[in-house]
């Protein structure tokens, strides 16, 4: 997470509030193509060979491709998809929710132009560019949720209680048998699409443990801390106390803020707890 939290302190400003509202409206813009015009959906596709051609629009339409069918299971679905995206954005901050999902789509179209290479012409005679879709980008949403809310409780279809993480559990079992299903099935090509889409989640939560700190226990025992040391010394007419090195971030911008020295660098550099582990040491 270290290059995370360096990208964050450069760019951190540049992250897309509301990122999941304009998913859910490239759902539905996809939704009316599909009504209206059908066959237009042919020239969203994310097809490499017709971006090599010079069909450079293909690297952005494609995101409107609906990943099913609609019904009012799609339309629950994307309800709920808009709470926990927002939960997600609201716990993990704009920018890293927005890295997480760009770099899902940068992964998915990294894996098309992959496939591309491996298949030559075959990729636009089976038709793989309709298999490239925001639908594995949906489900790393869900999953990253479940990773964060663990304990969460949810109706599963509105009448089962069912915890989230046994709802991710389930969720990463069914693409797991479906990617070997294709494997066995000799359609291997056919699983790329969903292992490049996933890839952002791969990396997010198997690849580091800092996103631990976002979970609700971790969450509530930051600001029963902040209640129990400090109570009130934030009040808008104090001085700060405490800024971050990295973000500069202080006990006014955020109360819930945790503030440490880092005993490996050279000097009283004081950071929050987003980047106390994961801040380059000064030496």
């Amino acid at each position: 997470m270290r290059l995370i939290t360096k990208l964050e302190q450069k760019f951190g400003g540049y992250g897309i509030h509301n990122l999941t509202i304009y998913i859910i409206i490239c759902y539905v813009l996809g939704y009316v193509l599909e009504l209206v015009q059908p066959h237009m959906l042919s020239y969203l596709t994310l097809d490499p060979g017709q971006i090599l051609r010079g069909q450079a629009w293909r690297i952005f339409t494609w995101i409107l491709i609906p990943p099913s069918s609609l019904d009012i299971f799609t339309i629950i679905m994307l309800c709920f998809y808009y709470s926990i995206g927002s939960t997600l954005e609201r716990t993990w901050g704009t920018f890293r929710y927005t890295l997480y999902i760009l770099s899902g789509l940068v992964f998915t179209i990294i894996g098309s132009f992959a496939l591309y290479l491996l298949m030559g012409n075959m990729y636009t005679i089976v038709n793989l560019g309709m298999a490239f879709s925001t639908y594995y980008i949906s489900t790393s949403i869900l999953l990253a949720f479940a990773a964060t809310y663990p304990d969460m409780q949810v109706l599963f279809w509105f009448i089962f209680p069912l915890k989230m993480k046994w709802l991710g559990i389930l969720y990463g079992a069914m693409i797991l048998y479906q990617v070997i299903g294709y494997l066995r099935g000799g359609v291997w090509f056919m699983a790329i699409p969903i292992v490049a889409s996933l890839l952002n989640f791969v990396i997010f939560f198997l690849a580091t443990r800092n996103m631990a700190r976002y979970t609700p226990k971790q969450i509530k025992r930051r600001r029963d801390y902040q209640k129990a040391v400090s109570p009130g010394r934030a009040s808008s007419g104090a001085p700060t106390k405490h800024k971050c090195a990295v973000c500069g971030q202080t006990e006014k911008d955020n109360p819930d803020l945790e503030f440490r020295f880092c005993s490996k660098c050279n000097g009283n550099y004081e950071y929050c707890q987003n980047h106390l582990f994961t801040h380059t040491h000064v030496k």
